[in-house]
């Protein structure tokens, strides 16, 4: 599912770089598929890191867990196009070049998106515009721990707790556009808390992860109905969160083949993170222009799977602990 995420932001960002894309209603419905697997994307975080704070035996682990999952690769892909940079450049900007460092290093990608000398004259000139989630997730692995201290001290009730934050994350991402007259509201609507509904929701997913294994088509055609529902009436769009959760579940749970997906690498992450900066590069390039669209679109697919192998085999896998699911995925176990 991860990948299907990771691919669905891909095909968008694609499309809209490129500037190549179909257009109207396509486009619109890539828009939707790849906000839908960025929050999607969430969900699954809130669920498997939530279970990771569990079943670590302190903080210290879980935190070696998340910086060893997270960071190595990131690292990576903020390095390698600063160091394209300085070549390109002949180094003749090296502060730019370390502004962007200090600030992408650390997750702030907002205050230097760009660096000289890389993809000035296209369409976006950031570097990555899908890092902005990362400063995300990082927030939610902190925030995390303090979370499940509450959680505990509501006991039985763990769940008013987080009806509580669904609500009151909602309420941020949806209301603060409108009360809050400001340019910068969109952009600091869409930022934690404002997709914490996600992230509960998927902590939900792991308080009941038997219960949803044994009922995943009942929550299933129950999360297709609500999903459906968030779409048909802005006034229901809160619950989106929840009925994306059901679908997610069912499609993780639902009797039948196991797809294992991740047997050659678990590439979910690093499709997500190199998509952008190589895409941008063939705009820069001007392979979208010199090729047939189909072309070029299968030009950008394969360098994006072969990059992330890359990173997987080079990078994350490596790095992570020997007991790591998801070097067990990759191993086949």
């Amino acid at each position: 599912m991860r990948l299907v995420f990771a691919g669905a932001v891909f095909a968008y960002h694609a499309c809209v770089l490129s500037a190549a894309g179909p257009g109207g209603q396509v486009e619109t419905g890539l828009a939707r598929a790849a906000e839908l697997g960025i929050q999607g994307f969430f969900i699954v975080s809130g669920a498997l890191v939530f279970g990771s704070l569990e079943r670590s035996q302190n903080l210290g682990v879980y935190g070696s867990k998340r910086v060893r999952r997270l960071y190595p690769a990131y690292a990576v892909i903020i390095l390698l196009p600063a160091i394209v940079s300085g070549f390109v450049t002949g180094w003749g900007d090296v502060e730019a070049i370390a502004r962007y460092l200090g600030t992408n290093l650390i997750f702030l990608n907002f205050l230097e998106p760009n660096l000289p000398g890389l993809f000035a004259g296209n369409r976006f000139t950031e570097v990555n515009g899908a890092l902005w989630t990362l400063k995300i997730e990082v927030m939610f692995y902190l925030a995390l721990p303090a979370l499940a201290l509450v959680m505990r001290l509501f006991g039985k009730a763990w769940w008013v707790l987080l009806l509580i934050i669904y609500g009151a994350a909602e309420a941020w991402r949806l209301l603060l556009p409108v009360y809050l007259d400001h340019p910068l509201a969109p952009e600091l609507a869409r930022q934690l808390p404002g997709q914490m509904a996600f992230f509960a929701s998927g902590m939900v997913l792991w308080k009941v992860w038997d219960l949803a294994k044994a009922r995943a088509i009942r929550l299933g055609l129950a999360g297709t109905a609500i999903l459906a529902a968030s779409y048909a009436h802005p006034i229901l769009e809160p619950l989106r969160a929840a009925g994306l959760a059901g679908v997610i579940a069912c499609l993780a749970f639902a009797p039948g083949p196991a797809i294992r997906a991740a047997r050659f690498g678990d590439i979910s992450y690093g499709v997500y993170i190199t998509h952008f900066p190589i895409l941008q590069a063939m705009v820069m390039a001007g392979l979208f222009a010199a090729l047939p669209l189909p072309a070029a679109f299968v030009l950008a697919a394969v360098g994006v799977l072969f990059a992330s192998l890359m990173l997987w085999h080079l990078v994350e896998k490596p790095a992570l602990r020997r007991d790591s699911h998801y070097r067990k995925a990759d191993s086949g176990s």
